[in-house]
This record gives C-alpha cells, structure tokens and sequence, in this order.
C-alpha cells in the first residue's frame, strides 16, 4: 500500500503540473459523500502530491451535469456517479473511457468496481434496519410486511426505487429474479399490491438521518435505511441497531472523468490515488461506506469488518441495482407510485 502511494508520487513528479494550471474539481452529490471525498481523498491526496483539489456540490443527475461550463477552460474534472448516470454519461460521450493500465489494472478491483467509463469509489447500500435493543430478533422482509405477527410501524424512502424491489422480495420472489420479475407489467402490479398490505402502517423518510431519527425514538419497529447511516449513528449516538444484510440493494457510485478537461492527467492520478487500500480502508469506520479495491477490508477491526459493504459476506448476500431497468422505467414507475401515494 505505501508503495502505491509512492509510485503516486513519483509519477507526479516526473510530470509537473503546468503553472497556470487550474486546481482538479471533483463534483459529489450529498453532504455526506462531499465530505468523504474531501476527507479521505482529496485532502491526501493534494498532501502527496501538490495538486490542489476542491470538492464541487452536485444534485446529481445529466441536466445538473450538462449544465455545467464546458471544459477544458471551466467546470468539473471528475464526478461522482450513480450508475444510473454513469451508463447515461458514457453513452452520449460526457465522461471519458478509462485507460485502466494507468489507474492500476481491473484486477486491482472487485468486479463491480470495473466498467468503460467508472472506477468504484463507494458502495450505497440499503438495508433492512432494527434496534436490537427493543427488537432482539434478525427479521427479514417477509417478518418486515408481517404487521400481526410483529406489531407495530415500518420505516421505507419516500420513492419507487427500492421499494418495489423489497416488496416482491417480500413477496417470495428469489433475490436474484428480483428484476426480472419487476420487468413485466404483472411483476410491477404484483410489487404495488404487496405495498398496498403495508401502506397503513407505512412512516416515509426522505434522507437516511431521518431513518435513523424514527428508529431511534421507537416511530417504527423497522426500516429500510442507508447502511451507511446505520454505521454512523451507531458510532455517533452509541445506539445499538443492526443490518440485515440479506437481500439488501447497492449501487456502486464511481469516479468518472468528464470528457475533454484539460485536467486529464491529474484526473487520471486522482484516480489512481483514491484506489490505493489504505485510503479506501478509511470509509467505514468515518462514514459507513466501503471502498471497492481489493484489500480495502483486510486488516480492519472484526466490528468494521463486518459493517463494510464491501466485505464478501455482506455483498454476496446484496442485491446490485439495476441502474439499466431504472434508466429505463424509472420516470414512469415513479409517476405511478407518486399516484399510489396520494391514494
């Protein structure tokens, strides 16, 4: 690992940054993944290597992003994407394909992390969540729908992303067929009737502190939450709540560079910086995200270990979400459910 980070700095100074040059912007989107990106990369990675780096705010999204000053002269250098907005990008030609002999080889990440135009930076995951201290059971989805033999309210996102997902999954659909199922007119009916069973009981959060805030007063029983904001508020607030990592969702969010900046090449030596291990080590223990190069878990304390999204047994029991069925189907699977709300 400090290899890496030496070889980082070898290769900078062989090639100087020119004088004139302005600093490498890396857009992220949320307070949360802004601040991880500062802390754990950009800041270190401009103290090796005399790059100035800021961290620009991003809502998310292609208009946001299309909206911004065309490089080379201005705008972002690097973003943080979803995958959702990293296959868009890399169809119409907004974000650069990777030269992975330069950031470190594909096999220097998980599977994943490795596409034409992103590099895994975080994995988002989200989960079933409960406090052990007045739930001392492991539900699962199907317990989660089960209100009689387990009273009492549940926590979900105010959106169609996800929700759907669990419901079948709820419903007996393997994991695995999760999007199969959801890719016919009868697997999106049969998803909206079992949410219909569970509707009364429904407390709707928008951001993972407010998932956290409902399970922390004992709103609801259960919720589906941010894992990373799981990890935070048990670290944070000493609460004592738990993950269900079974059949949980993640996307992985990556870096990908936008095309044309004339930061290419520091771009390019972010890239390799933010996949050394050690850096990437950092995230769950600060801000409950897992990095995606290989051995970014090894040596962490069991407690972390085990809270890593990336960690084999967490991700082997997750389901990735299919950012190309929701390119596909999510403004009219999201104007349907806007209509089953005001129901």
């Amino acid at each position: 690992m400090l290899a890496r980070l030496l070889l980082v700095a070898a290769t900078i100074a062989a090639s100087p940054v020119l004088a004139d040059a302005r600093d490498l912007v890396v857009a992220a989107n949320g307070s949360s993944l802004q601040a991880a990106t500062r802390e754990t990369f950009a800041r270190p990675f401009t103290a090796a290597t005399g790059i100035a780096t800021q961290v620009a705010t991003w809502d998310g999204g292609m208009e946001a992003l299309h909206a911004q000053p065309k490089p080379p002269d201005d705008g972002w250098d690097i973003v943080l994407a979803d995958g959702n907005t990293l296959a868009a990008g890399c169809s119409d030609g907004t974000f650069e394909k990777l030269d992975w002999s330069v950031i470190g080889g594909k096999d220097h990440y998980l599977p994943q992390a490795v596409s034409d135009c992103g590099v895994g930076a975080f994995a988002n995951s989200l989960a079933l969540a409960w406090n052990r201290d007045k739930f001392p059971a492991t539900p699962t989805w199907s317990d989660f729908w089960d209100v009689a033999k387990y009273p009492g309210k549940r926590g979900l996102r105010r959106g169609v992303q996800g929700n759907l997902e669990f419901a079948l999954i709820a419903d007996g659909v393997a994991p695995g067929d999760v999007y199969k199922v959801l890719g016919t007119s009868d697997g999106v009916d049969r998803a909206f009737r079992k949410l219909d069973q569970l509707k009364p009981y429904i407390v709707w959060w928008q951001t993972g502190g407010e998932a956290t805030k409902i399970l922390a007063s004992g709103d609801v029983l259960m919720t589906s939450a941010p894992v990373s904001d799981i990890v935070i508020a048990n670290h944070t607030g000493h609460h004592n709540f738990a993950v269900q990592w079974a059949a949980s969702l993640y996307d992985v969010l990556s870096w990908a560079i936008v095309k044309g900046t004339a930061n290419q090449r520091q771009a390019t030596q972010f890239l390799y910086f933010a996949g050394t291990p050690a850096i990437e080590a950092r995230l769950v223990g600060a801000y409950g995200e897992g990095g995606w190069a290989k051995g970014a878990n090894d040596g962490l304390p069991t407690e972390l270990a085990q809270a890593s999204p990336t960690a084999a047994a967490n991700l082997n029991a997750a389901v990735r979400i299919d950012a190309g069925f929701w390119h596909d189907n999510l403004a009219k699977l999201r104007q349907r459910f806007d209509a089953w709300l005001g129901h």
